[in-house]
Order: structure tokens, then C-alpha cells, then sequence
């Protein structure tokens, strides 16, 4: 993968999109939104990339709250055509505790009808054929029932096959997974199926024992991974590219109110920066930016100053 195309692209983004409760500026009380990390990424792509093509996979339930959240994703000028009704499931939930900032989750997703959103494996083709970028993430997989996860791996390596750029966020969520050895594999599995790996360092020391975003790298390239961009917080994100290894330090937070979505935009950022530089640096300083705007305020989707970003 050598970067991506200047123009108008079609980019996939494929997972589970949520309920989202979380802490209004009124202490007490709670705000609803439709928020989770591939459609968080498809979300600020199309605010990015308005001229893009953006299309979300996933699948929903035929209630009043799914049919709410298919319209948000319309009125984001996504494209929902390949979203399918479940007549026995609903959407997830989750709820969002902060802390100084930093959040944590409670989730009540066992009836998510996106559990079943890899049932068709015609559908999923369908979906991505005329795709430039699919996405996907660790959570995507981690939700899937497991007879049909398999077969989401097949179509993601047979359309890296196809020429189509597929992007990968581990995302590790270990309670989602019936173990962590699974985990694992699985992730691996996922990432020797991409060509651009976006893991966040945090995670990865954790559940492989890296010692530092190069051996994160250096294992990711390892099985195929032809770009791999180690997210790590507030520290230099580090990236090998395109036979080029370095690293960004980014700009300082002036504020971090919700941290929510933090990785999510980052990626969103990557995509539309690689597409209008052709370069890997400028495109974290413009992932970077993102991301230092979403964290500055409440909640997973927010507004962009576009203008800022390009100063």
C-alpha cells in the first residue's frame, strides 16, 4: 500500500453502531446518541471527505430506536443501502462514565442484531465490491457469532486480493472474547488480511507484552502488514510506511474533556490525510489534529473545525 488515491474514493466501514448514554454538561443527567468505533471512523471520514462515497455495514433491528438510527446515518450522508433489519434483535447499548476525562464502559449488547451482520456472505461482497477502502476493526470480529467469522476473514483477504486498501484497528476488548488466547489469533488473523494497521500502544503492551511501539510494529509487519501506525496517547505515533520508519509527536492537548472517540477520529483523519498528501508525517499531523479536537469536547461525534485543521 502505498498511500491512496487523490479524488473521490468509496470506503466501507463495517462493525456495530450503538446507543450511546452519555454525561450531559448538567451533572445527572444523560444525552443519547448512536455512536461505536467503526461508525465513529466512518463518521468524521465523511466530515473529512464530504466528496467521498461513505458506506456503513452493519445490521440493525426493525424497531423505533433502529429506524432512528438508520436515519441519523442518512442525515450524515452515509449510505445504508446494505444495513439489513433483524425481526428478533435490537441495537447494543452503552453507557459512558468519565473521569477527569478519561471514560470507561458499561455495555448491554447481547442482542445486537450487528452480531449477525456477517449471516450473508453474499451481502457482505456486495457490499465492499466497489469499494477503495474497507475498515474494520477488533470489535467488528469480537461480535460476530462464531460460525460466521470465518468466512468474514475469507471475503476481507479476498478483496485485498482484489486491490482494495483494507485498514484494521485492533481495538482489543477482551471481555468480548472467550479468551484472550482467541483474541489474539484472531487480531493476528485480521492483520495479516491488511495492509494498514492502526493499533493503539496501550493495548498492545497489554495483550502481547510489547515493550514499545517498534516491536508493535515490528510484529504486524511481520505477517504482511504493509503500513502499521502505532497510536500511544499523548506520545509520538509511531509508523512504518512505505519502507520509512519515524515517528509524529503531536501538538499538546489544550483540554482533554472526553476521550471517547479519540483513536476512532484518528483514524478517520489517517485516511483523509494519506489521500490528500500522498505522505505518511502530514497525514498523522492531520490524524493527530483531529483527534485533539474530538477529545476536546463531550460525547464520540462532534463537529470539526475544517478550517483549523488545514491552518
Amino acid at each position: 500500500m502505498t498511500g491512496l488515491p487523490a479524488g473521490r474514493l468509496c470506503i466501507v466501514s463495517i462493525g456495530e453502531c450503538m446507543v450511546e448514554l452519555a454525561p450531559a454538561a448538567t451533572p445527572g443527567q444523560l444525552k443519547q446518541a448512536f455512536a461505536g468505533d467503526t461508525f465513529n471512523t466512518i463518521y468524521y471520514t465523511k466530515l473529512l471527505r464530504p466528496d467521498w462515497h461513505a458506506r456503513y455495514l452493519s445490521r440493525v433491528g426493525a424497531d423505533q430506536i433502529s429506524a432512528d438510527m438508520l436515519a441519523q446515518m442518512a442525515a450524515h450522508g452515509l449510505d445504508v443501502s446494505h444495513i439489513r433489519k433483524s425481526e428478533t434483535r435490537t441495537v447494543g447499548l452503552y453507557l459512558i462514565s468519565l473521569a477527569n476525562g478519561e471514560r470507561s464502559f458499561a455495555y448491554w449488547r447481547g442482542q445486537s442484531a450487528a452480531r449477525q451482520l456477517a449471516e450473508d456472505p453474499q451481502l457482505v461482497a456486495a457490499a465492499i465490491a466497489d469499494a477503495d477502502i474497507v475498515f474494520f476493526s477488533g470489535i467488528t470480529m469480537a461480535i460476530l457469532e462464531p460460525d460466521t467469522l470465518a468466512g468474514f476473514l475469507d471475503a476481507i483477504a479476498t478483496a485485498r486480493k482484489a486491490g482494495k486498501t483494507i485498514a484494521f484497528d485492533p481495538n482489543m476488548r477482551p471481555r468480548l472474547w472467550r479468551d484472550a488466547d482467541e483474541m489474539r489469533e484472531t487480531i493476528m488473523r485480521a492483520a495479516a488480511a491488511s495492509d494498514i494497521v492502526l493499533p493503539s500502544f496501550d493495548e498492545e503492551s497489554a495483550q502481547f507484552g510489547d515493550i514499545g511501539p517498534s516491536a508493535t510494529i515490528a510484529r504486524y509487519q511481520a505477517v504482511g502488514a504493509a503500513s502499521v501506525v502505532v497510536k500511544n496517547g499523548p506520545g509520538a505515533v509511531c509508523y512504518a510506511h512505505c519502507g520509512q520508519s519515524g515517528e509524529v509527536q503531536p501538538d499538546p492537548v489544550g483540554q482533554l474533556v472526553d476521550s471517547t472517540s479519540a483513536g476512532d477520529s484518528f483514524n478517520a483523519g489517517l485516511f483523509a490525510g494519506l489521500a490528500q498528501f500522498g505522505r505518511i508525517e502530514p497525514a498523522i499531523e492531520l490524524a493527530s489534529g483531529v483527534a485533539r479536537q474530538v477529545i476536546g469536547q463531550r460525547g464520540a461525534l462532534v463537529p470539526l473545525d475544517l478550517d483549523a485543521l488545514q491552518r
